[in-house]
């Protein structure tokens, strides 16, 4: 097997409560953005029009809000880079798509001149459609954090194990829409699948640690629990970071050479993986410790 490190003997349960204070504070920074700005909500949740353009020749962001302002619609723009397109995105609106959609290509062929353009995507959302999609990403993300507290409790026999996992992927999913809220970075159906993934993604190093902690339980039955979990952590340390770095390393290609198709995904996942890793670390194991130190 591949060695990323040596041996390494760090006391990680000693630092608990600098890891307890650096979460509380990436998640309260995330809490005020997402109370102050709110999160940016895409088509799929709160419904409306959809219209992409590419122009033949540059043109900048400006020009082409000059132009929708000038239709009398309020509108999101997103740019796509390097392709002289953009995403016009009339949120919450309820006429037809088709209205809305002629009012924004008439008004931007009045207002840019010598420069012709072609409509390459038309999309409309419901309101009932946009609640009924709102509602059932909810309910999926809460199922499946369910589901993993059950598998855990199960598997290690022992409920305060599963709690801990969960916590810390809940720890991971919240960081990661936060800084979704700070960057002002849609949320749409794509993104709550990548909250998914990441939430996958977080147990499963996490369960690699408590099978350990497990094993090392029965070959070691008078060790200290803190030592232990020192121990364990310490033992499979490579083998973390030599995933994560793996998985990091794709999603950053993603991030920067996807296109602006993925690129919310991409960020996502990028943030939820770093959060991911430093939890697995970090969180759910001194949680662990925490519990059972104050039980006894």
């Amino acid at each position: 097997m591949m060695i990323l490190i040596g041996k390494t003997n760090i006391n990680f349960i000693a630092k608990r409560h600098i890891f307890f204070a650096v979460s509380g504070l990436a998640l309260a920074v995330g809490i005020v953005s997402v109370a102050v700005k709110g999160a940016n909500l895409g088509l799929d949740f709160t419904g409306g029009t959809l219209l992409q353009v590419k122009f033949d020749k540059p043109i900048t962001i400006s020009e082409v809000r000059r132009a929708v302002k000038a239709a009398g619609i309020e509108a999101g723009i997103q740019t796509f880079i390097g392709r002289n397109a953009f995403a016009l995105k009339v949120k919450g609106r309820q006429e037809n798509v088709n209205e809305i959609a002629d009012k924004l290509l008439q008004s931007l062929k009045s207002n840019i001149q010598g420069n012709t353009f072609s409509e390459e995507r038309r999309d409309y959302v419901g309101p009932v459609v946009g609640r009924d999609l709102s509602k059932k990403a909810l309910f999926a993300i809460i199922l499946s954090l369910f589901g993993i507290i059950i598998y855990v409790a199960f598997r290690f026999s022992n409920p305060v194990w599963g709690a801990a996992g969960v916590i810390a992927l809940l720890h991971d999913v919240f960081v990661t829409f936060g800084a979704m809220s700070i960057t002002n970075r849609e949320v749409d159906l794509v993104v709550v699948a990548a909250l998914l993934t990441i939430a996958g993604y977080s147990i499963n190093d996490t369960i690699v640690i408590f099978d350990r902690m497990r094993e090392n339980i029965r070959k070691f039955p008078k060790m200290l629990l803190g030592e232990l979990i020192n121990v364990s952590v310490n033992e499979t340390l490579s083998r973390t970071l030599i995933t994560n770095m793996s998985v990091l390393g794709i999603v950053l290609i993603l991030f920067i050479f996807g296109g602006d198709v993925i690129n919310n995904f991409a960020f996502a996942m990028l943030v939820g993986s770093i959060a991911g890793t430093y939890s697995t670390i970090a969180i759910s194991t001194p949680l662990v410790y925490q519990w059972e130190r104050r039980r006894k």
